[in-house]
């Protein structure tokens, strides 16, 4: 059986691992980015995601990284931008669900914006490893909005890609059934 042929930009993405120091972001590198998560399709249109984005240097990336896990302190401050993805939940904080499927539409605008900055020779990482409920205070979140993740954008300060190791086409057709013995 031959390999199935995907997109360039899809099979040449990869999560870095250290990124680019000197590396800026411009403010329309930033829109571009922010467009292709604009995109994303989502359920019935409801589009319930937001993000809070911080370039290195400037005011609030300090705070942002003073919530990130010494795990991700150690390379994510040096990715030319932080962006904290929030996904909204419930209109406002009356417990009445926005979108069931908000996390599910937010990772889809989130790989939107990653498969964006990979055709624009950035690298995207995304990552948990933070103090939730500190950052979610800190930012002032709006009820009915939870944050989920935070992705790291730059250019990646590691050379080639690593070589990565995929599951299986098989795998993912049976994956999470229990089948019959």
């Amino acid at each position: 059986m031959t390999t199935p042929s995907i997109l360039p930009v899809l099979q040449g993405r990869y999560s870095p691992l250290r990124f680019n120091r000197d590396h800026q972001l411009t403010e329309v590198d930033i829109e571009t980015l922010l467009e292709a998560a604009r995109w994303a399709p989502s359920a019935g249109n409801s589009q319930p995601w937001a993000f809070h984005l911080r370039r290195r240097g400037d005011t609030g990336h300090g705070e942002l990284v003073d919530h990130l896990a010494p795990s991700s302190r150690r390379w994510a401050p040096d990715a030319s931008v932080l962006v904290v993805n929030l996904a909204h939940h419930e209109v406002d904080d009356s417990g009445t669900q926005y979108s069931e499927f908000a996390d599910y539409d937010l990772g889809q605008a989130v790989a939107h914006m990653t498969l964006q900055a990979h055709a624009m020779g950035l690298a995207c990482r995304q990552f948990r490893a933070f103090d939730l409920d500190g950052l979610h205070d800190a930012l002032h979140v709006a009820p009915g909005w939870r944050i989920l993740t935070m992705t790291a954008i730059g250019t990646a300060d590691t050379g080639d890609p690593p070589t990565r190791n995929r599951r299986s086409i098989a795998d993912l057709r049976t994956a999470g059934f229990a089948l019959p013995a």
